[in-house]
């Protein structure tokens, strides 16, 4: 079968020939549907060598840690209830499975990442940007009668947002919340509608980009524009007080010196974004009780209440669909920063299970 592998550091992916996976004991073979390109991707196949980044990422695996499928294959000691020919959703994570966070569902943070010889579908081990992919049927979500190409990108890009925004409820669930998201990338475009389906904050966004704006816009965001003004506009929109929650999904050192710019007393600043930027925090330099934290990526079980956004039709992924054939355009197209939407690979086409 084709594939997109990462065959060595610093250089781009290549399109060729591998074998199609056969499914292990407790895992199920996925014609997959879409496989979202992620800005991750990139960093690992252009920033990482032999002392930068994880040893579970050195090459060669296809790429692929958003993706989504129809059940070709079920393999030995799988459960009831995995059905062949049903659409589902991957979730990219794997631990170890035994230990206290990957009990909870949420690989993410394993206890013993260090010893696995990958972190994820796409990310170690061979993920969904191939016309097949094995996973472990404990990581499959059902999308029911949801479009899984256009659900592809919810895994990562939907997901990662979700968890962050979930983490900041405390200060958004209550009259007159505001949240600000910043960078409005996959990710950020998705963070603006997840916050408006789980709270009724007002939703700033910022972005420099004039379309990104636009659409973030069409989602019911209140934007503003960049420029040295930009957080006394932000706070501008607040009557002053600042925004209860900032969701950074760039994370350079002047979005977050924005973020903490604009954010309010006794708010909370959720760095998602890994540009790897830098803040020199001071008792007096920013308002009281101000919480500045990171997150990654999610839980399973919080990949479950995406799905069911999406199929409630509250959060809609903006995707730019590829071909198999077209998917190193699409990488190209990521790294130039010339994509308005998520770029997703269907290997099938936009075709059904049949």
């Amino acid at each position: 079968m084709r594939a997109v592998v990462f065959e060595k550091y610093q250089s781009a992916p290549v399109l060729t020939e591998v074998e199609k996976p056969t499914p292990g004991p407790g895992e199920v073979l996925l014609k997959v549907a879409g496989a979202g390109a992620c800005h991750s991707d990139v960093a690992v196949f252009r920033e990482f060598d032999k002392e930068h980044g994880p040893a579970q990422l050195r090459p060669s695996f296809v790429l692929g840690h958003e993706s989504s499928g129809w059940v070709e294959e079920i393999g030995p000691g799988v459960g009831a209830g995995i059905e062949v020919g049903a659409a589902y959703l991957v979730y990219g994570p794997m631990g170890c499975g035994h230990c206290p966070a990957c009990s909870r569902g949420q690989d993410t943070y394993c206890e013993n990442a260090a010893t696995m010889p990958h972190l994820a579908a796409g990310l170690g081990r061979d993920g969904g940007m191939a016309e097949y992919v094995a996973v472990p049927a404990r990581n499959l979500v059902p999308l029911g009668d949801a479009d899984p190409v256009a659900a592809a990108p919810l895994s990562d890009a939907g997901l990662t947002p979700y968890h962050a925004i979930k983490k900041s409820l405390p200060v958004l669930q209550k009259g007159g919340a505001t949240a600000l998201v910043i960078g409005l990338g996959g990710l950020g475009q998705l963070g603006v509608q997840i916050i408006r389906a789980l709270t009724g904050a007002t939703v700033i966004a910022t972005d420099t980009k004039p379309d990104a704006m636009r659409r973030a816009e069409e989602s019911g965001a209140v934007t503003v524009p960049g420029g040295p003004d930009q957080a006394a506009a932000i706070r501008d929109i607040t009557g002053g007080r600042g925004v209860d929650a900032v969701f950074d999904f760039v994370g350079a050192a002047p979005t977050i010196a924005l973020a903490m710019a604009s954010v309010a007393l006794q708010g909370r600043v959720t760095v998602v974004g890994i540009a790897g930027g830098t803040y020199e925090w001071g008792f007096y330099g920013v308002p009281y009780e101000v919480e500045l934290t990171s997150t990654y990526w999610g839980t399973i079980e919080e990949l479950h209440e995406v799905v069911a956004l999406y199929r409630a039709g509250r959060i809609t992924p903006d995707v730019e669909v590829f071909e198999l054939d077209d998917a190193l355009e699409a990488y190209r197209r990521l790294e130039a920063g010339e994509l308005s939407g998520r770029a997703v690979v269907a290997p099938h086409g936009t075709v059904s299970a049949s």
